[in-house]
């Protein structure tokens, strides 16, 4: 967690969204229906279009048989033609748009869903892992753009097409019509069986996917341990395992795909060849029925052996994305967990002015504070009640677990609070005050974050009205201006690779010390696994910061709550005992 808290809404502006998403008009998913709805309906018009181009391609070859020339077949030849042309044109045109607004959709949940992780709380349990955040985010959400593009025009038009083709086959032959009729209803039904496994398989797949994510980035950031600790080999093997395991559920899901396009192959081959096998024993004079008004002549026939083929098509297309069905929908499921969120911050929603409503140092008082993770959790704060003098530094002690770090983030409006309320300076801290509150504070944790960039630029954040000055004095007031000199412009490594933890932990409060409105300091463990000389000299530093201004200090470390002005402890039962210094 940082040391500066920025406002959430200006976050969520700039939340991040994979490339090739774009803007655009779709604005919820209504939108998003009538855009596929449109694109679909486009798509099927393009496949409809086969029936007259069949007519009259029999027709042409009927005439032919009956010994007709260049000039009887010129005409239907053009027809074709223009029609083909036609059907090019609406089938690009719907494929086009079911595109775009697949994207569109996509972007706007990926946006809603980055939204929701950029305002939930830090201290919310179920919040999801980073690594499998950006797993969802990045990789698993554009599975969304094949389902939506492809699957749901697919399915209109088998839904569509297929009742055409038999309403114009029927007044023709009513054994071709049968033929069919009874044919298509297995090709779905088998399919839903199958899709039905397709999309646990999927959802399985995608849950690994994730979990590998989040099992390398684990690894990543703790390399140097694995290396000290020598686990190196340990968790190659177990990588492996994940990888392997993958591996088997991805080919899982492959099987089930290919099982379901094998299905449909085989009763659309034998759905056509039945059709095949009537229209010729028909031209032969074996069969002598199926027809309303005489005996199924050539073009007749043709036309019937034409359509046949296309009647299934959909319902083969609809196969070929049956697997972007159940990989889509998990995703889609991923992405919608995300953007549901849990605990949120205070304020999200509101602006902060430049300028804090808190001018001067205040007092902070907590009345009946009570606090919950979730509704069926127990409570991990109740009836606690605390006064907190203007410039007075308190140090909280208790063991892990007893609700000193929780203490801290409500005091920050990190997580709403489930009963009571907190007064700050004579302003409750509500969702309409919480921006207001936080630009006065500053929040030192264990391990704060150091982005890759040069030092001052750490320190500085690109806040405006952060001057060079500024840094330098902060710099100064952190003493970490020789580490600074040494680094001159070169910038440091994610996650602050080249400092040390001390050093990091002085960045932390450089970075505080830049904030002119800087009244309440929240320090969460800031000497936690430092050794005695370094954990001395960040308690010096953070002293320095303080003066004339609250601190609340959550620690372990009997040294430094033994500087504080007070110090409170904190047991199992939200029990306080006071012990004045």
């Amino acid at each position: 967690m940082g040391t500066a808290f920025f406002d959430a809404k200006d976050r969520r502006k700039t939340a991040p969204v994979a490339d090739g998403d774009t803007v655009s008009s779709i604005t919820g998913p209504d939108d998003a229906k009538g855009g596929l709805r449109r694109a679909a309906m486009l798509q099927a018009l393009a496949a409809a279009v086969w029936i007259p181009q069949a007519g009259l391609l029999a027709a042409s070859v009927g005439r032919i048989a009956d010994g007709g020339g260049l000039q009887d077949v010129l005409w239907p030849a053009l027809g074709i033609l223009l029609l083909g042309f036609a059907k090019s044109c609406l089938d690009a045109a719907g494929g086009r748009l079911a595109f775009h607004v697949a994207r569109a959709e996509l972007s706007r949940r990926r946006r809603a869903a980055a939204a929701a992780l950029s305002i939930s709380s830090p201290i919310d349990r179920g919040r999801q892992a980073s690594g499998k955040a950006a797993s969802v985010l990045g990789e698993q959400a554009e599975l969304i753009v094949p389902y939506l593009a492809r699957f749901q025009p697919a399915r209109m038009k088998a839904s569509l097409v297929p009742l055409i083709i038999l309403a114009v086959i029927f007044p023709v032959s009513w054994v071709g019509a049968l033929v069919l009729l009874f044919a298509a209803p297995l090709i779905p039904i088998f399919m839903a069986l199958i899709g039905w496994r397709a999309q646990a398989a999927s959802e399985r797949q995608l849950v690994a996917t994730g979990g590998l994510n989040g099992f390398l980035l684990d690894r990543l950031r703790g390399l140097a341990t694995i290396r000290a600790l020598d686990a190196v080999d340990a968790t190659a093997l177990q990588l492996r395992r994940e990888a392997q395991s993958l591996r088997l559920r991805t080919m899982a899901v492959l099987k089930i795909a290919f099982l379901s396009s094998a299905v449909l192959e085989l009763f659309a081959a034998l759905g056509v060849a039945m059709i095949a096998v009537y229209v010729g024993f028909s031209l032969l004079g074996e069969i002598r029925f199926g027809t309303w008004v005489g005996q199924l002549d050539l073009t007749e026939g043709l036309f019937i052996l034409l359509l046949a083929p296309a009647f299934f098509e959909p319902l083969r297309e609809l196969s070929a994305v049956w697997h972007d069905r159940a990989a889509g929908e998990a995703a889609l499921k991923a992405l919608d967990a995300l953007a549901e969120g849990g605990l949120s911050i205070r304020g999200a929603a509101e602006i902060a002015p430049a300028v804090p409503v808190v001018a001067e140092t205040p007092a902070i008082r907590l009345e009946n504070l009570a606090f919950r993770y979730g509704a069926d959790e127990p409570l991990i704060l109740g009836d606690f009640n605390l006064d907190i003098a203007a410039g007075e530094h308190l140090a909280l002690l208790g063991a892990s677990g007893s609700g000193k770090s929780t203490l801290l983030s409500l005091m920050a409006g990190l997580a709403p609070c489930t009963g009571g309320r907190i007064v700050i300076g004579g302003l409750e801290l509500a969702d309409d005050t919480a921006a207001l509150l936080r630009g006065g504070m500053a929040w030192i944790g264990q391990k704060p974050h150091i982005f890759a960039g040069t030092i001052a630029g750490n320190i500085a954040l690109g806040r405006p009205g952060v001057l060079r000055g500024d840094v330098a004095d902060a710099l100064d007031a952190a003493r970490l201006g020789k580490v600074a000199e040494a680094y001159g412009s070169r910038p440091l490594g994610e996650g602050g690779i080249g400092l040390s933890g001390g050093e990091a932990l002085r960045l932390a409060i450089a970075r505080a010390a830049c904030n002119p409105h800087l009244r309440i300091i929240l320090a969460d463990e800031p000497t936690a696994h430092l050794d005695a000389a370094t954990a001395a000299e960040v308690t010096e530093s953070l002293l320095s910061l303080a003066i004339g201004r609250t601190l609340i200090v959550a620690t372990h470390d009997p040294r430094l709550a033994a500087r504080m002005h007070r110090t409170m402890r904190i047991d199992a039962d939200i029990m306080i005992r006071e012990a004045a210094e």
